[in-house]
């Protein structure tokens, strides 16, 4: 047997090709060529996205590190903004409002979202227009309901006071005691917000297979079982994504809190959104207000970083 062919079975039995050294290598080249080519065809869209998006977040965490205003960043300070945001009253303050406009806006509508997503499953009378009018509330521009609500609770003649009077209720006043004004807020963004929860659930709902309530029910389980077993299980992943989604929304909504109240009655529904607006375009300190808005953008990945990771595990194979 030839030296040659000794060599070749030496290589096939350790795994090595037999080919000749430039047809080996020639696969992997290909491979790096398109790779080269995929990365130069994106490079344009990497490059535009980071000119639009981290142009901006560098300027404003500059912005944070200075003393300085809207028409000039001002002295170095470095974490000094960040220090004085969280040593004060206001701040605390205006962060507990909006762990509390979050929690009611994200569960509150959640609920009612729910409800509704399952009683459009069952078969009702002109179930598509009942659907359609329960998502007026989400279509309609949020300037719309605020002016509609602002009618309904804003002054002793509104409808809702002078109907909570004459059932001897007295006359409250929803938008200027501290306390009925925050509860008021809270429910106008349950109000804005539940046809986005209903319809998300409505589509998880939907992919739900009808045979699973047939098994069930044919090991004896209600209805309640059903729902805790089944169906909550089942929409885990969708009801996650949706309260990520709705926790986004509620932390950064600043027309539903300055439409309705301006953040008033003595800041009792001024949240970090309207606080951090506050600071830099009405009192024009720009370093402490983009100070404010990065702790929440902190916050906010935070919250959903372990949100997604509820998504991961309620994957139902």
């Amino acid at each position: 047997m030839s030296a040659s062919v000794e060599g070749a079975l030496g290589k096939a039995r350790r795994g090595v090709g037999v080919a000749g050294p430039g047809r080996a290598g020639a696969p992997r080249r290909g491979m790096r060529r398109g790779a080269l080519t995929l990365l130069l065809l994106v490079l344009p869209s990497i490059l535009l996205v980071l000119l639009i998006n981290g142009y901006p977040l560098v300027y404003a965490l500059n912005q944070s590190l200075h003393k300085g205003s809207l028409i000039a960043t001002g002295d170095f300070v470095g974490l000094d903004n960040y220090a004085n945001v969280l040593t004060s009253d206001a701040f605390w303050a205006a962060a507990r409002f909006t762990v509390v406009f979050t929690v009611v806006g994200v569960f509150g509508s959640w609920l009612l979202g729910l409800g509704l997503a399952l009683l459009l499953k069952t078969r009702i009378p002109a179930s598509g227009t009942f659907k359609v009018l329960l998502l007026l509330p989400w279509v309609v521009p949020v300037v719309v309901s605020a002016t509609a609500w602002n009618y309904l609770v804003a002054t002793p003649s509104s409808p809702v006071p002078r109907l909570a009077e004459a059932l001897g209720l007295g006359t409250p006043l929803f938008l200027a005691n501290p306390t009925l004004a925050a509860i008021t807020v809270c429910l106008f963004k349950v109000w804005v917000s539940f046809p986005f929860m209903m319809l998300m659930t409505s589509s998880a709902l939907t992919s739900v297979d009808g045979t699973v309530y047939e098994a069930a029910q044919m090991d004896g389980a209600n209805r309640r079982q059903q729902f805790t077993g089944i169906t909550l299980p089942l929409i885990a992943r969708s009801t996650y994504i949706s309260w990520i989604l709705m926790t986004i929304f509620c932390v950064n909504d600043f027309p539903t809190i300055y439409l309705l109240t301006g953040g008033g009655p003595v800041n009792a529904t001024t949240s970090l959104v309207v606080l951090a607006y506050r600071t830099v375009f009405q009192n024009f300190q720009t370093g402490p207000g983009v100070a404010i808005a990065f702790l929440m953008t902190a916050t906010l990945v935070v919250i959903s970083v372990l949100l997604y990771r509820q998504i991961r595990k309620s994957a139902v194979e």
